[in-house]
């Protein structure tokens, strides 16, 4: 049975070692040229009345000039979503692909080997938690120096209580400064939801399978995406979950989490010490008696 033991807790809105170049702040923190350009997408405030005739006119009862512009407005919304995660997602360093490259190796070696879950209740074809540490071994053995980090935060008057695993790897840049990338295995599941509209369907459809880049990257395609969904959702005229607010989606990743240490998947957690050699009861008097006597087999013609 593995073990994994819990070995430090990173308060990611805190920890910030010389050198590191502000990845792991927590939102609202640290201002970077990013959040500059996408100031106004905080928390998703002030979309949907610059965007679309989403007040008294959403039943079609104003005057077709406004409706008009409405619609106007709406698609320049979407479009521009469009190119700023577009942007965001090609802005990778070297450090990011070259880390990228070697984690999708390790998931394809890890199921060329099939599903293995080494869990107490083995979960038929696999679970997430040994496909994270899988995936994290592989990444140590490429030389990083990877974490699976747990996250966890408690419940408030706008988000619920939650906690999510993911992996991260510590790294030295070409600056030659420590910097923490976050890596997400099934990234676009995240943020995928049910009859959302064609116009964020389209934005999901640009996100990685598997998301790795640094902490502002990632906590700007944060804003964008829960900006576009609550922009979605009113749209349609449904009501946004909490789990898909800003606030929870920002403490999935970007919140203060526990490093869980590397324990080998296979490991079972016993001790050296000889395991003691058990008796049945039915020759437990004849052991305790008679330790020499031996059994022959004797040939039946």
């Amino acid at each position: 049975m593995a073990k994994m033991t819990m070995v430090g807790k990173i308060p990611t809105d805190r920890w910030n070692p010389a050198g590191l170049e502000g990845d792991v702040e927590f939102a609202g923190e640290g201002v970077s040229l990013a959040d500059m350009v996408l100031g106004f997408f905080e928390e998703g405030e002030g979309l949907p009345e610059r965007c679309g005739n989403d007040g008294e006119n959403e039943d079609g009862d104003g005057e077709d000039g406004q409706n008009s512009g409405g619609e106007v407005e709406k698609k320049a919304f979407w479009l521009e979503q469009d190119q700023l995660l577009k942007g965001i997602l090609c802005r990778s360093s070297s450090l990011e692909s070259r880390i990228r490259h070697d984690t999708e190796q390790a998931l394809r070696e890890s199921r060329s080997v099939g599903p293995v879950c080494v869990c107490p209740r083995p979960v038929t074809g696999g679970c997430r938690n040994c496909l994270l540490r899988d995936v994290s071994e592989r990444l140590r053995n490429a030389g990083f120096e990877s974490h699976i980090c747990k996250s966890k935060w408690r419940r408030s008057p706008d988000i619920p209580s939650g906690e999510h695993t993911y992996i991260d790897v510590m790294a030295t840049s070409a600056k030659k400064a420590m910097v923490r990338v976050i890596i997400e295995l099934d990234f676009r599941a995240e943020f995928e939801m049910a009859r959302a509209s064609p116009e964020y369907n389209g934005l999901i459809d640009h996100l990685p399978q598997v998301f790795v880049g640094k902490a502002e990257r990632l906590r700007t395609m944060i804003k964008i995406l829960c900006g576009a969904a609550k922009k979605c959702m009113k749209e349609n005229k449904m009501h946004m979950g909490p789990w898909r607010k800003h606030k929870y989606m920002e403490a999935k990743w970007l919140g203060t989490c526990e490093r869980i240490a590397p324990v080998p998947l296979f490991s079972t957690g016993f001790s050296d010490r000889q395991r003691k050699l058990k008796a049945s009861m039915l020759t437990f008097d004849l052991v305790e008696k008679l330790p020499s006597l031996h059994c022959t087999a004797v040939e039946v013609v």
